[in-house]
């Protein structure tokens, strides 16, 4: 447990702020001698706290990377290292063990020299620069803790050195979409296949099956298993929120377009991306610059993962959006009665492979707990009793799973070409965006695809070994474009598998609804000068196509009750920005809908199965129920009425669709006194505008997510590129960089992204040197 003592009054906590605000920057001064260089590195932070590094060797640069994220974001980085690695009970107790027995049964088992002899040196050695950097950092403040973040003196625990083995070691204890299959199995187990549509319409279209040799009737929630295990129990009397956690994993996704230079003012190459991600915890993006000999790239990187997610080097620009393949099956084994340690498969029994694991505890005794491997992955469920197990087979599992070397080989390469080899350590789905200072764009999902022997993985299989994996493809067996004739491309998330791709190779069924695609193919359709104004207006587009359908369901003659919100919404134009009244009238309505028309599908036995509906499906089936639409119109207006107030002139979407950030272990109070929440302004957009600023799980209206960082690419003229990364840079509130960007990032006011010697230079307002050790100053 922890000590509850930490949980007192936050008045030791304030003081510890008080002292430190007193004027005083976090951003490194003076040179200082580190382990781990070669060479001295040079660290000019600029106003808006990004970190421009200056190494004269790329794995230095990194090293640089490593140190600054550290620097900015150690409790982050620390606390979701020590939660990977499953070490979370020996710092906060006996209740955080079984959330460590999970970490621990999701890492890789195999050869880890194996897996790390298969990265390129250069790659390898960037990575190991990149730790060797967050260790010199640790260093720094192991000898003096007046340098801890916040989060160590509150708590009473001390950062966790890392390794480069640790990288490979931890594949993530995820649900991914096994929750999915669960819940298609127990409807087909009802009868009830065909109400799946309502919640997740198979895209591409699908006819839904259930595997041969599965009971639906008998599958479970139980089947999940320790996937289901839940949040951390940080905080005297609530649970926290995962530090990482997305907020709504039905809406991840995000927005990236090319516009090739025939087709932009300067005639150069524009790309604009803007991933989306959960927003009301730690910043998912810190941003850095690394300089080397061979190396300059610069952009957002996820802290704790070596390398540039998104962004440019000297040569292109690259940005991400989700692609979708399904990387995970849920398999249900048949264990042996006169040996629950056995299961069959192929024809016989075979057993588990089994590893047991001391968990060390503060204030407790050690527990051992042991893990179970089957051919197909991690034992998630084991029931003797029933004679059942689940397995959890995943592309991360895998050799080659892990993933955390290929943002640094991404980094790394030249060209369209070069990138080709990065791509082969990229396993997660992702649609890759380019564009080159040589006027060439193109796209290429990257990701690796499972190979089947039976079975679409949309519901649990049996694991007796006809559904087994044969392997994965790469990415040369998934879509690309290069230099496209109509001369841009996009993807949101939407299914952009070409129209003639082959049946019996498509890699997933969960593309989103289109919305967004749609509406950025519309603007980039029209406009055959764009600029990198036009790219930004655009990640801040609030039209709703839903919306807009929605206005033409608007009933001609109304009923009293519903004529004033039929009134305020057919002279609404479905934008929805956070000064509209008609768009908070809209998002209430509509809320209101689809609760009305789950209530009236959704048979009782499969409400918990069937709790939320497609915006298309809802759309499709309000069109035939106008009665249902008009009892939404006139609850919505009541509703608003009590929210806003009877004068609708005052209403604003603003006021209920808040964005709020804190400190994920805010519920601890001391935490809460020292890390004080960011608030105060209201957003607009929703989960299907361009902008997407998707709302929090429950009955709040609170933003949950959306596009965190963003930036557009002036591809060759570098220095006019812009961004934006909410909350800031640091998550330090000592640091005048813990909010600096919140009011923009609201505004939709781009920052600029200097790039050139000089541009940084003329910006600057800290400098430091790192020396390496043993070499003089």
């Amino acid at each position: 447990m922890l000590d509850r003592r930490l949980f007192l009054l936050g008045s030791a906590a304030t003081a510890l702020v008080s002292v430190a605000c007193r004027g005083q920057s976090l951003a490194t001064a003076g040179p200082r001698t580190v382990e781990g260089l070669s060479a001295p590195i040079e660290i000019i932070d600029d106003r808006w706290g990004v970190p421009h590094i200056r190494a004269q060797t790329k794995a230095d640069a990194f090293f640089g990377q490593g140190y600054v994220v550290a620097r900015d974001r150690l409790f982050q980085i620390d606390f979701a290292h020590r939660r990977e690695l499953g070490r979370m009970a020996e710092a906060f107790g006996a209740d955080f063990a079984k959330h460590d027995a999970v970490a621990r049964l999701f890492h890789f088992r195999g050869n880890l020299d194996a897996e790390l002899a298969q990265v390129p040196q250069e790659v390898r050695d960037c990575v190991a620069g990149y730790i060797a950097g967050i260790n010199a950092r640790i260093a720094e403040v192991e000898r003096d803790p007046a340098q801890l973040p916040l989060e160590y003196r509150i708590l009473g625990v001390m950062p966790l050195r890392w390794d480069i083995r640790d990288l490979v070691r931890a594949r993530g204890s995820s649900i991914g979409n096994a929750d999915d299959e669960i819940r298609r199995a127990k409807l087909a187990g009802l009868g009830l296949l065909e109400l799946d549509a309502v919640v997740a319409p198979l895209r591409p279209a699908w006819k839904l099956q259930v595997p041969d040799g599965l009971d639906a009737a008998a599958v479970t929630d139980n089947d999940l298993g320790v996937l289901q295990l839940g949040r951390l129990p940080f905080g005297p009397d609530t649970p926290t929120r995962d530090p990482d956690e997305q907020l709504d994993r039905s809406q991840a996704g995000s927005n990236a377009w090319t516009v090739a230079g025939s087709r932009t003012a300067t005639g150069r190459p524009i790309l604009a991306n803007d991933p989306h991600l959960g927003i009301g915890g730690f910043g998912p993006r810190h941003v850095a610059h690394l300089t080397a000999p061979g190396l300059d790239v610069i952009g957002g990187g996820a802290p704790g993962l070596p390398g540039i997610m998104q962004g440019h080097t000297d040569r292109f620009a690259f940005g991400r959006t989700n692609f979708h393949i399904d990387q995970q099956d849920l398999f249900v084994l048949e264990l042996d009665p006169n040996d629950p340690e056995r299961y069959r498969h192929g024809g016989g029994w075979k057993r588990f492979e089994r590893h047991e694991e001391t968990l060390a505890v503060k204030d407790g005794q050690p527990q051992r707990v042991v893990l179970r491997y089957a051919v197909h992955g991690p034992v998630v469920m084991h029931d003797p009793a029933k004679r059942r197990a689940t397995v959890l087979g995943s592309i991360g599992m895998q050799p080659g799973g892990s993933g955390s070397f290929a943002m640094v080989a991404i980094n790394l390469s030249r060209d369209w070409n070069g990138l080709k080899e990065a791509f082969k350590l990229h396993p997660s789905p992702t649609n890759l965006h380019y564009a080159d200072v040589d006027g060439n764009h193109g796209w290429q999902v990257i990701g690796f695809v499972p190979q089947r022997k039976k079975g679409d993985g949309l519901m649990p299989v049996p694991g007796d070994g006809r559904y087994d994996w044969n392997g994965y493809r790469d990415f040369r067996a998934l879509p690309s474009e290069f230099n496209p004739a109509r001369g841009w491309f996009a993807s949101a998330n939407q299914n952009n598998l070409p129209d003639n791709w082959p049946r019996d190779r498509i890699p997933a069924f969960s593309f989103r609804d289109p919305y967004r695609y749609e509406r950025v193919a519309e603007v980039l359709a029209s406009q055959p000068r764009h600029t990198v104004a036009d790219s930004v207006a655009l990640q801040f587009d609030t039209v709703s196509t839903p919306a807009k359908q929605f206005l033409a369901l608007l009933p001609k003659k109304p009923s009293a009750s519903a004529a004033p919100a039929v009134r305020m919404l057919s002279a609404w134009n479905a934008r929805v920005e956070k000064d509209s009244g008609a768009a908070a009238l809209y998002e209430i309505v509509w809320r209101d809908l689809g609760k009305r028309m789950l209530a009236a599908i959704v048979p009782e036995q499969a409400k918990d199965l069937v709790d939320e509906i497609a915006p298309s499906e809802l759309l499709r089936r309000a069109a035939s129920r106008p009665a249902m639409v008009e009892q939404a119109l006139a609850s919505g207006w009541t509703e608003a009425q009590r929210l806003f107030g009877p004068d609708p002139a005052a209403w604003r979407w603003g006021t209920l669709h808040q964005v709020r950030i804190a400190h994920p272990l805010s519920s601890i109070p001391a935490i809460a006194a020292a890390f004080p929440a960011i608030e105060g302004e209201g957003s607009g957009g929703d989960s299907y505008t361009v902008m997407a600023r998707w709302l929090g799980n429950g009955p709040s209206w609170r933003t949950g997510g959306g596009a965190s960082y963003l930036h557009v690419i002036d591809v060759g003229d570098w220095d006019k590129s812009v961004m934006l990364n909410l909350p800031g840079q640091s998550n330090d509130p000592r640091s005048p960089h813990y909010r600096d960007q919140y009011a923009p990032w609201i505004r939709g006011e781009m920052q600029p992204m200097p790039f050139s010697r000089a541009a940084v230079d003329a910006v600057a307002i800290g400098r430091a040197t790192l020396m390496p050790k043993g070499r003089r100053k």
